[in-house]
């Protein structure tokens, strides 16, 4: 069983930066990716970012692609995601996610999920 710990949300202004960080802990953590995701009020959970742990090879959503990077720390079983020049749409409920076989944009293959960090955009 893998742990996913997200922290790291909270209140900006638009164009401010965020990072998020997953800490991942367990005996089954090994990694094939890891990924984010986010909701927002009254909509379904959208991909945002992932990334394969082993080649660092990254895969975002046009939506924040050359804004967010994700990136990670092998020595820390960590994973982070730096949000630069936010915007009142990327308020939501960013939840990171794991997997030991698929690194793209669905929810299922994702089996071990963090509790979720919000992150609020002011305009």
């Amino acid at each position: 069983q893998v742990q996913l710990v997200g922290s790291g949300g909270g209140l900006v202004q638009a164009g401010g930066s965020l990072r998020l960080s997953c800490t991942a802990s367990g005996r089954a953590f090994n990694p094939y990716s890891i990924a984010w995701f986010r909701q927002a009020p009254g909509q379904g959970r959208e991909f945002v970012a992932s990334l394969r742990w082993g080649s660092g090879t990254a895969t975002y959503a046009d939506s924040v692609k050359s804004r967010f990077t994700i990136s990670r720390d092998n020595a820390q079983n960590a994973a982070y995601l730096q949000m630069d020049s936010l915007k009142p749409e990327d308020t939501a409920v960013y939840f990171c996610a794991h997997s030991n076989s698929y690194s793209g944009p669905l929810e299922a293959p994702y089996g071990s999920w963090g509790q979720g960090t919000q992150v609020t955009v002011s305009s």
